[in-house]
């Protein structure tokens, strides 16, 4: 028929049967894709995934240990854990922290300082850690808070314990200080070890022995509703208190020396010589270590750390001192060893020279102290007879055997950041300066010049060896430690550096000569030891602060007041049998036996006689 138009069946089925078979396939895959999804979220992830649900309800909360408490000797709280109240945040929980920080603002305190820090540490840290916002909130802050939590989800108000000094300035160096951890600590230490935790030791004993104190952290599993209050705790696992450390640091000993130093910069150390034990550490001036704790601000650190004082140096720890005369009992114990000393004596004019017309090394009495052998050198402290000694022992002699007092090495002293002071040799020379030693050199080092450098805590070491006969011991400033869960302490036992070197014998003349120091009419020392009950061995000490030309004389009233001499002084007691040894500098303090000595002799009084120094009188 016109128009009528024939269908191609054929054709149609075929493309019918072309789109049913893509369409099918296409469906074949996406249904594929859709049940491999499904099986990678249901099986694959599926820890994952139901971690996360859970965690919509359910948090693992980190329990911080409670720190060790550090003691003195006696008993005395060094470094203890006070109550605190701290403002908490965690960010995961909060949608806008700028609006959450300024409406706090309007209910507790909150310096740019505070701020700063906080924003620090959110860097640091994981979104889902707990953020200090603010320490130390005041009873009334703490209660406004609490009445208007409800207003700031992720925000908690803690009772925590903060770390606190409570001698203040008085043994700072020793206890050191907590302080918040930094990016810089975070790449050192592991960080599940220290999840929760805030704050870690930097210096001092809270470094040296910061396994012994941390702890160990707990968990507890809470249920949290929608606005993040808890519903309640599912499980807990209890944190483990650090262990509490008992030091050999008498504290009221300790308190005594520092008033005995005085306005001086300087450094006292005692020991016991039987068994290392310290007894005082003092580097002043000191610093409060409280200011440390949540941080000090840019201000006031710059103020310690630009001072001309330099209150955060540990000067018994740290400072290297020309020793001066306080070496000569030791080139004496070298004279004798090498058979030097034995009966030798020589005519001191007030100089000496290695040539004739050659340059003068001065003694420090114009005048010359005559004819004088070992003993009376080291009472009068005669710098020509230890010229003339050093000479003939030579560098290397000295430095090998200076060596056997510790001299030039840690001691091994519990602390980081000990010095080694400096025993010169012909080899030092050669590898640190890469000069030839000259003889010149070895003269002045006879009497602790020169090149020779020492530490406060040497000097005092070596005081303690020459009083325990010749053997010394390892400094130590662990007295015991104590696990707060059970009863009982663990003692530090004491260790041997040397052995028996010295001969008896010769021990015995050094020894009365430095009795004689204190107890002879001539000696250098004699108005320390006047009035005692007890005999001291001691020597006296003072060391140049800048050199004087040949033709020149010191003259101390016209020497700026940082360029005057130190003052030096050793010494241990009562001499029979030895009970602390201790050494004393007083930067710029001039002569050993008029301004070291006395600090000494308090110290001493203090300890063998339970005698509290006088207070000096007003001359006014």
């Amino acid at each position: 028929m016109p128009g009528f138009e024939i269908k191609d069946v054929f054709r149609e089925t075929r493309v019918f049967t072309t789109r049913s078979i893509v369409i099918a396939i296409l469906m074949l895959v996406l249904t594929g894709i859709l049940l491999t999804r499904l099986f990678y979220l249901q099986v694959v992830e599926y820890d994952r995934y139901s971690t996360l649900s859970k965690n919509n309800r359910i948090s693992v909360v980190p329990r911080p240990p409670v720190r060790g408490i550090i003691f003195d000797r006696n008993g005395m709280p060094l470094a203890r854990n006070i109550p605190s109240y701290t403002l908490e945040v965690v960010p995961d929980q909060v949608s806008d922290m700028d609006s959450l920080l300024d409406e706090l603002g309007k209910l507790v305190k909150l310096t740019e300082y505070d701020l700063k820090l906080f924003h620090r540490d959110a860097k640091r840290h994981a979104r889902f850690d707990t953020i200090v916002l603010r320490s130390r909130l005041t009873d009334t802050e703490a209660a406004r808070f609490a009445v208007n939590r409800y207003r700031f989800k992720g925000v908690e108000l803690r009772a925590r314990l903060e770390r606190n000094y409570p001698k203040k300035k008085s043994g700072a160096h020793v206890v050191g200080y907590v302080g918040r951890i930094s990016s810089r600590d975070l790449d050192k230490i592991d960080k599940e070890t220290y999840r929760g935790i805030n704050f870690l030791g930097k210096t001092g004993i809270e470094s040296y022995y910061e396994e012994l104190l941390r702890g160990e952290i707990g968990f507890d599993q809470i249920e949290t509703n929608a606005h993040g209050r808890v519903v309640r705790t599912i499980s807990s696992t209890p944190s483990v208190p650090g262990k509490n450390i008992y030091l050999t640091i008498d504290s009221e000993l300790q308190r005594v020396a520092e008033q005995a130093l005085g306005d001086y910069r300087g450094a006292v150390v005692a020991i016991k010589p039987a068994t290392g034990e310290i007894l005082a550490f003092v580097s002043a001036p000191s610093y409060d270590p409280n200011a440390f704790v949540y941080g000090i601000s840019t201000a006031d650190y710059a103020l310690l750390r630009d001072s001309l004082d330099t209150p955060l140096l540990n000067r018994a720890l740290r400072g290297r001192y020309p020793p001066g005369s306080t070496i000569k009992p030791f080139m004496g114990m070298l004279g004798l060893k090498s058979g030097q000393s034995q009966v030798k004596k020589i005519t001191c004019p007030g100089y000496y020279t290695l040539t004739k017309g050659g340059h003068r090394f001065r003694d420090w009495k114009r005048g010359g102290h005559g004819h004088v052998g070992l003993h009376d050198a080291i009472v009068q402290s005669c710098d020509v007879y230890f010229y003339d000694l050093a000479h003939h022992l030579g560098i290397d002699y000295m430095h090998d055997n200076l060596a056997l007092f510790g001299f030039g090495t840690k001691t091994g002293i519990d602390l980081n950041g000990e010095s080694s002071g400096l025993l010169p040799s012909r080899q030092w020379k050669r590898a640190a300066r890469d000069q030839t030693w000259y003889p010149g050199e070895t003269v002045i080092a006879g009497i602790g010049q020169g090149y020779v450098l020492t530490t406060p805590l040497q000097l005092a070491s070596a005081t303690s060896a020459l009083a325990n006969n010749g053997i010394r011991m390892k400094p130590h400033l662990l007295l015991a430690e104590e696990d707060p869960l059970l009863t009982g302490k663990n003692p530090n036992e004491p260790v041997i550096l040397n052995g028996v070197i010295w001969r008896d014998e010769d021990l015995a003349i050094v020894k009365q000569a430095m009795i004689d120091v204190t107890d002879s009419p001539r000696g250098t020392a004699r108005r320390i030891g006047a009035g005692s009950p007890y005999k001291i061995a001691a020597k006296t000490g003072t060391a140049q602060v800048i050199g004087i030309k040949q033709n020149e004389r010191y003259k101390e009233s016209e020497v700026a007041l940082r360029n005057r001499d130190h003052a030096l002084f050793v010494a241990f007691a009562p001499a029979e049998k030895p009970e602390i040894a201790i050494a004393v500098i007083a930067e710029n303090g001039g002569h050993g036996g008029s301004t070291a000595g006395p600090v000494a002799r308090k110290v001493m009084d203090f300890y063998l006689l339970g005698k509290e120094p006088q207070q000096e009188k007003d001359p006014s």
